[in-house]
């Protein structure tokens, strides 16, 4: 067996340190008796109480650790067997040009030449098996859209969305068409085809150069003419047709000449695809007169992966621990006394547990002073008042469950027990008396004939009732909180009302001084027509500083909301947004990084540009 990330395996050491340690801790914690402290565990189905250390205190949690740990080795991907598999190794490399000038828009051939030529190269996708292939659009320019690469995903997401838009010049530049495809290929030895479907003849001069330099580097050239003799016009997107300089309509035909010319001098296959064609059939023909692609078969071996074997029983062992070891999540629950009908056998135990911690619950709140009771008296006294009720508790906890005889003599005993705590200006525990109620509840349940329930609950409500001196402080204290916010908003509303006078009083001096500041400015502009001599300065007189202007990050308080000045949009930038925001809907990087390098001088062309 091996490992393939035998690395990870390194994390099982933290995790025996950390076994180790939790089996030293729980033996050091049972080895500690305490054989005068109680103890309760709450374990997921019972309470287990006593003065000893419990099973599941003591055990290391086995089912967590182990989980763990199967977990980690599977993490490290175990290995063993040998599988053999056959590697389809292919040194073919194709790539395709597509022809997106807008002339390739015409109907001639149905849908349009363009569909046609997506039909197309779909079709060949279909058929290729392992081969390389590339993508290359090109018009009055060529760009590499889609480097060489097995994954044809790409190219299928790439065909729906060509359009002649995607290049911003028109004609058939097939010059730099080649001169992209060349480097594309490379300095590959694998055999190399290049498959141009296009409807016309080079609109630049110097490919015929380029065709030689194909040859020589063993690239073939397949070339599909798509479209017909007869012809077509060219849409031009508003419902009319093309029309050339001297403004006549477009006829647009297929001129194959120059597809023939770069097929023959490359030694590969043109075709006329005005009529569908078997793309895969064609390149298999080229490939069988040429020189064959060098294609084998290996038997590669494997290991065969194992992980499952450990991460299936690690997941299992973990859902295992937390069902099992880990302890029950602290929260609030109900303790009930018991019930009057006789239990079960094997449910005896446990409701006697249930019943002995409801009893040491309500002995501990008997005992515990109360929270808001009046000056407290000396032990001795609370010992003697309780002690009705402490023995009644500590009785009726040694039964495992309670009849209605019993919990009509608690309820009784906690209204006396309350009325002497009453007596002595101190208010009953809430808790005591709350059993109390709950116990009236069962008896009367249990047995409606054996006391007078109805009593003993008005008797024990009127325990929690609050004496009449704190009723009417209460009743004081709300009366002084009520007038405190009257005051409260009386006082707002008069700072509010003497802010907003300020706010106007400052508003009407600031326009007095603009006021002012204008007519002194008037009569400094015009002065008085008769000549006057120039004042001289007092020699004590400092001249006035000039008005500072106003400082940045200055709050201006009074007056109207300022709106924020909008900044007018350069109308110069407004088309070259748009167009950056149609390529970014389009998904087009040729576009994308024709617009990144700007507009480039070039020589106006001459003839078509469809």
């Amino acid at each position: 067996m091996s490992f393939h990330s035998p690395h990870l395996l390194w994390l099982l050491v933290p995790l025996v340190l950390l076994f180790s340690w939790e089996l030293a801790r729980r033996v050091a914690s049972a080895a500690t008796d305490l054989p005068k402290v109680a103890r309760a565990w709450a374990g997921a189905f019972d309470v287990s109480l006593g003065t000893h250390h419990t099973t599941a205190e003591t055990r290391p949690r086995i089912w967590l650790w182990f989980g763990l740990a199967l977990c980690i080795v599977a993490l490290a991907r175990p290995q063993w067997g040998v599988i053999e598999e056959k590697v389809f190794d292919q040194s073919r490399e194709v790539l395709i040009a597509v022809d997106l000038s807008r002339s390739m828009l015409a109907q001639d051939v149905k849908p349009s030449r363009l569909d046609r030529s997506k039909l197309l190269v779909s079709s060949l996708l279909d058929g290729l098996k392992g081969e390389r292939v590339g993508l290359v659009l090109f018009a009055g320019t060529a760009f590499l859209q889609s480097p060489l690469s097995a994954d044809y995903e790409i190219l299928r997401e790439f065909l729906p969305a060509l359009k002649p838009e995607f290049l911003p010049e028109g004609g058939s530049n097939y010059k730099s068409m080649l001169e992209t495809s060349i480097q594309a290929f490379g300095t590959s030895t694998a055999d190399r085809y290049l498959i141009i479907l296009s409807d016309g003849e080079s609109t630049e001069d110097g490919w015929k150069e380029l065709g030689e330099q194909l040859k020589t580097k063993g690239i073939r050239v397949i070339g599909l003419g798509i479209g017909t003799p007869q012809g077509s016009f060219i849409p031009d997107g508003s419902g009319g047709f093309a029309k050339d300089e001297r403004g006549a309509v477009v006829l647009s035909r297929l001129n194959s000449s120059t597809l023939q010319d770069l097929a023959q001098t490359t030694g590969g296959a043109y075709t006329d695809a005005s009529s569908w064609v078997d793309m895969p059939s064609l390149l298999k023909k080229t490939v069988d007169a040429g020189r064959k692609g060098e294609f084998s078969e290996k038997n590669a071996a494997r290991k065969i992966e194992r992980f499952q074997w450990f991460l299936a029983p690690g997941l299992l062992l973990l859902c295992i621990s937390f069902w099992a070891e880990f302890p029950v999540r602290p929260r609030e629950r109900a303790l009930p006394l018991g019930k009057t009908r006789e239990p079960r056998m094997e449910n005896r135990g446990r409701k006697r547990a249930t019943a002995s911690v409801a009893a040491l619950a309500l002995l501990s709140s008997v005992l515990s002073p109360p929270s808001s009771a009046a000056p407290t008296e000396p032990a001795s006294t609370e010992d003697t008042l309780a002690k009705p009720l402490t023995t009644t508790v500590a009785r009726l906890a040694d039964k495992p469950t309670l009849a209605a005889k019993d919990c009509a003599d608690l309820a009784q005993t906690t209204v006396t027990y309350g009325q002497r705590m009453k007596t002595g200006q101190q208010r009953p525990p809430a808790g005591v008396v709350n059993d109390a109620l709950a116990a009236v509840d069962l008896g009367e349940k249990a047995d409606a004939k054996a006391a007078d329930w109805p009593r003993l609950r008005q008797e024990l409500r009127d325990l929690l009732e609050k004496p009449p001196e704190e009723k009417k402080d209460d009743q004081k204290q709300d009366q002084q909180q009520k007038q405190d916010q009257k005051n409260q908003s009386q006082n707002q509303q008069n700072e509010d009302q003497q802010n907003q006078d300020q706010q106007q009083q400052d508003q009407q001096q600031s326009e007095q001084q603009k006021q002012e500041q204008q007519q002194k400015q008037q009569q400094d502009a015009f002065g008085d027509m008769k000549d006057q001599p120039p004042q001289s300065p007092k020699p004590n007189e400092q001249p006035e500083p000039p008005q500072q202007p106003p400082q940045p990050q200055t709050q201006k308080v009074g007056g109207k909301k300022e709106k924020p000045k909008e900044v007018p949009l350069d109308p110069e930038l407004a088309m070259p947004l748009q167009k950056l925001e149609q390529v970014r809907n389009q998904d087009s990087p040729a576009k994308l990084q024709q617009l990144m390098q700007g507009q480039q001088s070039r020589p106006q062309k001459k003839g078509k540009d469809w």
